[in-house]
């Protein structure tokens, strides 16, 4: 199951003082162009204290030049494996029996062994890393007999991953205390040439008085000296001033501290910019994404096939310039090897129900924003406030931003991503809300650790002034290629997974379901078992927080630690555990997380309507195999039959079970999440109740399409008689509390007993869905 992370670093640990949380503090190496040679002067530092120091891989082994390639997202787009840097090579020494012919052999001296650690010992180390900066011997033991490396080579790496660190750390204060020096050095010359023209306040007459002047220049200097004092050593103290658990102040955003981390923790600059540089490249942004998304032809190519909009390049060329174009997709490695990127290009357009200035809001607050898209982020956080804006809609605001997007399945990396949010009013109707990376334009940032970045991307909104809007969305992205689960091939590399359409459609669904939950006047045969509206409003609250569990708990973030497990029917089951210590909405203990992604020849509408049903949950639902199930409450949550909120009682001859089940669907995506319940505390929630301490461990279904471009049967311009064939992308995840105890181990049986519970599923829906050979 992997290695044990449970154990927490040393309470001595003085590196533990240089990170405000050890889970994405290692990501900061990656900021600094020279970390590697910081990392060495402070491991030379080290000699004095006879610390023997062996080199690993940082991240930055040699290697020759190659050519870039930049691959354009396309129908027929594939996908070409990119080649790894990684080497392994050892320097033998002269041998231990030469003679100088002297007699004096210890001048002879074995030249040392290097190293370079594959990449999949890196992963596992550095995931350890996240955890336990100060791993004990049993976790080292433990780590080199998975990786196959000898203890003392995992206690060196870890050493000298924390000595790197601390030198960046160091470098990056120094720079801070550098210039707030030159701060308030300029303050004190602007103070002197201030004396030295004060006019007295009673006649108007220029000062002549030196002593007067001295000794008013000389408080004023004492003061200012004294200033700098406090800031020197209140920025010489600010690497070890925030503990684990608590925010810095340059990330905002507020709760959950651990999961609005990014590797930017200690970064309070705008990336070495002046803020009349800012303005400048949002504007330009600005420019690009009205055009974007408001010319048609032939910027923009509608596909007849499947009727989505395609990104003309060489037009976009010849509209934005060649030479930013070629600019912002020339990338290279700190060794000068080229950096193979795609370009992903896609835009929508829909109407949402919210009003203009609550949907301003919920993009410029970093945690509303990451609630309304929960399938899509699995971090984000407000890295700098650069301009907070003017009036109640922040018309002008720019903000630093991080964000973590994801897929609702292990199988598909997660990409990070830091960008410049704009917020700025076009017209009386219209606003914008601009996307843009800045990290090329600092000679800090190294670019090639740079995995995905933001062209000018984001959403243009008009203001219909009867509760709606409509949103014209804008994704530019270009990735560095990365290799892609067969599955997801298709819409991955086609720009589908991470496109405008997916976040559109994911938009108007929680638009929708913010309406609903609002609501007062929803009709009682969309309420039906549930008598208040005060009952209403806690099942709904209870059902988005289950969903927001579930599509934390899926994802490839970094959260997670995923181990690959096949069954005994050769499905491919990802397995991930984590300790739950005090937080109520979920039980105490052990949770292990299991989840598996297939391919079915079903449409995705046809397999969703089948997993909501309460009908035929007896044909794929184990524990309601022999039992009856019945609907006892049913709530809607948008105009779509398939946006609902259910509570579900399984009653069998031994005992009766009482489930929580939220169904969704958009134009991108559906989902069937549910979780067990306690019969009283469901209840009580139904009458009104604060359901926050109702513990529930969700699990369900993400259902997508395959990507595969299906085309119709049967020609006809009847829209009731199309009909089209293409598969379905199934994510089947279960999560089960295995022990109460958060100090217990994970066991054989319970990885074998959630094996079995997917296959035993995934078997079920094929004989269902009679097909068994897909």
């Amino acid at each position: 199951m992997g290695v044990d992370m449970s154990n927490n670093p040393p309470p001595s640990s003085h590196t533990k003082d240089f990170f405000a949380s050890p889970a994405l503090s290692l990501s900061l190496a990656g900021i600094f162009r020279h970390a590697g040679d910081a990392a060495a002067a402070a491991g030379a530092g080290t000699s004095s204290r006879e610390v023997e120091v062996e080199e690993g891989d940082e991240g930055s082994g040699g290697g020759g030049r190659r050519d870039e390639t930049v691959e354009i997202s396309s129908e027929n787009s594939g996908h070409t494996r990119s080649r790894s840097d990684d080497i392994d090579f050892e320097g033998e020494g002269d041998g231990d029996d030469g003679d100088d012919g002297d007699g004096d052999k210890n001048k002879k001296k074995k030249r040392k062994k290097y190293h370079r650690h594959t990449a999949e010992q890196i992963r596992e180390m550095e995931a350890l890393f996240k955890e336990s900066p100060h791993p004990d011997e049993k976790q080292r033991q433990q780590l080199s007999k998975q990786l196959g490396l000898a203890p003392r080579q995992v206690k060196f790496w870890f050493q000298n991953r924390r000595t790197q660190i601390k030198a960046i750390q160091e470098r990056h204060e120094n720079s801070l205390l550098k210039t707030e020096i030159d701060k308030l050095r300029d303050e004190n010359k602007q103070m002197r040439e201030t004396i030295n023209k004060s006019c007295c306040p009673n006649c108007g007459m220029t000062t002549t008085s030196r002593d007067t002047v001295m000794s008013t220049e000389e408080q004023q200097l004492r003061i200012e000296n004294a200033k700098l004092k406090a800031e020197v050593e209140k920025l010489r103290a600010v690497v070890g001033k925030y503990p684990q658990g608590t925010a810095s102040p340059s990330c905002s955003g507020g709760g959950n501290d651990q999961e609005n981390r990014s590797s930017l923790d200690f970064y309070t600059g705008i990336f070495g910019l002046d803020k009349t540089r800012i303005t400048e490249i949002v504007n330009q942004a600005l420019e690009e994404l009205v055009k974007m998304a408001t010319v048609g032809e032939p910027l923009w190519v509608r596909s007849l096939e499947t009727d989505r909009e395609i990104l003309n390049y060489d037009e976009y060329v010849k509209e934005f310039g060649a030479s930013k174009v070629d600019e912002s997709s020339s990338s290279t490695t700190s060794h000068g090897s080229r950096i193979k990127r795609s370009i992903e290009a896609s835009r929508d357009t829909g109407l949402v129900f919210v009003d203009l200035p609550r949907l301003l809001h919920r993009f410029l607050d970093v945690n509303q924003w990451k609630e309304m898209f929960p399938c899509l982020i699995s971090k984000a956080a407000t890295v700098d406030v650069i301009c907070s804006g003017d009036g109640a809609n922040r018309n002008g605001a720019v903000h630093l931003m991080f964000a973590e997007l994801q897929m609702l399945t292990p199988m598909v990396a997660t990409r990070e991503v830091y960008f410049v949010r704009y917020c700025k009013q076009l017209s009386a109707e219209q606003w914008a809300i601009v996307d843009v990376s800045v990290d090329k334009v600092e000679d800090n940032i190294d670019a090639s650790l740079v995995k995905c970045r933001k062209r000018p991307s984001g959403c243009i909104i008009e203001d219909k002034s009867n509760g709606h809007c409509k949103v014209t969305w804008v994704e530019h992205l270009e990735c560095q290629k990365s290799p892609v689960h067969t599955l997801y091939r298709n819409i991955v590399n086609r720009g589908l997974a991470f496109g405008a359409r997916h976040w559109i459609a994911t938009l108007q669904l929680q638009c929708e379901r913010l309406v609903f939950f609002m609501a007062t006047n929803v009709p009682m045969k969309d309420s039906t078992g549930v008598a208040t509206l005060a009952g209403r409003k806690s099942i709904l609250k209870l059902a988005q927080r289950m969903m927001c569990n579930f599509c934390h708990a899926v994802g490839a973030s970094s959260f997670h630690t995923w181990n690959k497990a096949t069954s005994k029917t050769g499905e491919d089951i990802r397995l991930s555990s984590r300790k739950n210590l005090n937080d109520p909405g979920e039980p105490l203990g052990v949770i292990l997380c299991a989840v598996s992604s297939v391919w079915l020849p079903v449409s995705p509408n046809f397999l969703f309507d089948f997993l909501k049903d309460e009908a035929r949950r007896s044909e794929w639902d184990i524990m309601s195999s022999s039992a009856s199930v019945q609907s006892i409450a049913n709530l809607a949550k948008g105009q779509d039959r398939g946006n609902s909120v259910t509570i579900q009682t399984i009653k069998s001859k031994e005992n009766s079970m009482w489930v929580l089940q939220d169904s969704c669907t958009n134009a991108y995506e559906s989902m069937v999440v549910y979780a067990p319940v306690d019969i009283s505390g469901i209840q009580s929630v139904m009458t009104g109740c604060d359901s926050s301490n109702l513990a529930i461990l969700p699990s369900g279904f993400s259902i997508i399409p395959d990507g595969v471009d299906a085309r119709p049967l049967v020609i006809t311009s009847r829209e009731e008689e199309r009909n089209t064939e293409g598969g379905s992308l199934l994510t089947v995840a279960f999560q089960v509390l295995t022990n109460t105890s958060p100090t217990a181990k994970i066991t054989v049986e319970s990885v074998e007993s959630v094996n079995t519970l997917i296959s035993c599923t995934l078997r079920n829906i094929r004989t269902s869905l009679q097909c068994e050979e897909g």
